[in-house]
């Protein structure tokens, strides 16, 4: 009897121990908000998102956290700016206020951080309560880092380091206007470099975390693909991610980087539903524009993970249901999140800023516009014609012969009815000039043949055309016209883009060997006057410019 005492009271000492040397981490992390502050409405989905909803998770699981003794972060991958018209106007001033007062511990220096110059990302590194990390920016010619490379977050039970990193596509995807100061540096050749030393830093029993706007990149993936962490996904990613490359993103960095526990990843806006475990390295994203937040709980013993659990949140997501009387009802994806009182009245005095000139009616359309999943990144698209036709309508004079744009810069949908010019800024946030420029074929035939064939890694670079066909097959871009002529090598054409392109964005570095002129006209507008010119919009034809072979 007593022999089964004593092994009894072994084993709960041994129990206790572990209890007492394992520390408990609650990690949430929202990535990709591009200006998604308040609560909005998608089809058949109405009011999701914002982040009033946010806060209240924050507030529940940083409750939980302290009621049983955990400890408690909450992070940002990257890219608050860009994308909603209110936030926009205001440098993201109302996400940044509303973040500080959910008391975020860090964000992920974004591409779109870019979308301003210096003295705005400056100014909003001011108005934040919360560092921005990158280890990877620097000024040119320098190893001063734009933000913090990293922070060290020390609880009672656990240290952690928390590293930033930024694609180092943000040198030719970003305004090239905006990025010339600045040197992107290989994240796996930083993180080599600092993990090691964070390992030192925070001891033996402390862990390295990866806060990264990185992204997720595989066959078949596309902005906002939902993926599942089984064997048969992680296989087809690593063998499609190759380690050690500079331009790589979150796969990249796991398995060419070790003692990194966890990446809290952005960029590709990827709706991670449980995470990616490669090698030991966790990887979670939650997606884009407020609609989720990733919750990863670790529990760490001797600087490991023992264990962990992952909860995707979605904020308020519906499912759409017409019943046999035609009535309609929505059911909630898991449960109604009631949103912040504090939170909600914070962003409603940003909201009423400029809202009467954002809702001035400019036209009205009985056609559909879509764009969802942005397919002007893939696709020949209704809204890509529009666009380029309002360009060419409005330099008409000036002799333009085709139009080219980036896909990518094309970022919402215009639906029926009455258009305001919030939709405009919507579709076209990014405040860029139309530039025209007189060109040499053989420079245009560049030009045509990079946009035109998909690049996996940046498809924002994808061609929206006006004036020009062409077909897109496995061996090459075939038949390209002009005018419904081949392009002579050494004729000067004279084209219109965006200054974003024209400046060497998204790799269009041949655009910059024109003879270039900036209208000064910015896109949105352009578009908005052509809206109130062709209004009301009973029909829009759609004649195919490109076509695409497997």
């Amino acid at each position: 009897m007593l022999k089964k005492a004593f092994l009894m009271f072994i084993m709960v000492l041994i129990v206790f121990s572990i209890m007492v040397m394992a520390a408990h981490l609650v990690i949430l992390e929202i990535n990709d908000t591009h200006g998604h502050a308040w609560a909005y409405n998608e089809w058949h989905d109405p009011n999701i998102g914002g982040f009033a909803a946010i806060a209240t998770v924050v507030e529940q699981a940083r409750k939980e956290a302290a009621k049983n003794g955990w400890d408690f972060l909450f992070l940002h991958a990257g890219d608050v700016n860009t994308g909603v018209p209110e936030s926009d106007l205001l440098y993201a001033r109302p996400d940044i206020l509303a973040l500080n007062a959910m008391h975020l511990d860090a964000m992920a220096i974004g591409n779109h951080e870019f979308d301003h110059p210096w003295s705005i990302l400056m100014r909003q590194m001011t108005w934040a309560n919360f560092p921005f990390l990158s280890a990877n920016i620097v000024y040119k010619g320098t190893n001063e880092t734009v933000g913090e490379p990293y922070i060290i977050k020390r609880f009672p039970d656990l240290n952690v380091a928390i590293l930033g990193l930024t694609t180092k596509t943000t040198e030719y995807i970003g305004n090239p206007k905006n990025v010339g100061g600045y040197d992107f540096l290989s994240p796996v050749s930083v993180a080599k470099k600092y993990v090691p030393v964070l390992h030192t830093i925070i001891g033996k029993n402390g862990i390295v975390l990866a806060l990264t706007h990185l992204g997720i990149f595989g066959p078949g993936l596309t902005a906002g693909s939902k993926i599942y962490g089984t064997a048969s996904m992680i296989k087809k990613l690593l063998a499609y991610n190759k380690p050690d490359d500079p331009y790589g993103g979150s796969i990249t960095l796991a398995e060419s980087v070790k003692g990194i526990a966890a990446i809290l990843d952005g960029h590709s806006h990827t709706v991670v539903e449980s995470p990616l475990n490669i090698d030991g390295t966790l990887i979670v994203q939650a997606g884009s524009y407020s609609k989720y937040v990733a919750r990863l709980d670790l529990t760490v013993e001797n600087g490991k993970v023992i264990s962990y659990t992952y909860k995707l949140i979605p904020i308020n997501l519906k499912v759409y249901h017409k019943g046999k009387n035609g009535k309609v009802y929505y059911t909630y994806v898991g449960k109604e999140i009631k949103p912040n009182k504090e939170i909600e009245a914070l962003l409603a005095g940003y909201k009423q800023i400029g809202e009467a000139k954002l809702n001035e009616p400019v036209g009205f359309s009985k056609v559909n516009f879509p764009n969802n999943k942005e397919q002007t990144r893939t696709k020949d698209t209704l809204i890509g014609h529009l666009i380029t036709d309002a360009i060419a309508w409005k330099f008409k004079d000036m002799g333009i012969q085709a139009v080219l744009l980036n896909g990518g810069g094309i970022r919402a949908s215009i639906a029926p009815g009455t258009i305001t010019y919030r939709n405009i800024l919507e579709v076209l946030p990014f405040g860029d000039t139309v530039v025209v420029e007189k060109i040499k074929g053989s420079e245009l035939l560049k030009a045509i043949e990079w946009g035109a064939v998909s690049h996996p890694n940046d498809t924002g670079a994808r061609l929206v055309p006006w004036g020009l066909t062409y077909k897109v097959t496995p061996k090459g871009v075939k038949d390209i016209l002009i005018g419904g002529k081949k392009i002579e090598p050494n004729k000067t054409y004279t084209i219109a883009t965006n200054a974003y392109i024209a400046s060497g964005g998204d790799h269009y570095s041949m655009l910059k060997n024109g003879e270039q002129y900036n209208t000064n006209y910015v896109l949105a507008d352009v578009v908005k006057e052509y809206i109130q010119h062709i209004s009301p919009i009973e029909s829009y034809p759609f004649t195919p410019r490109w076509i695409e072979t497997k």
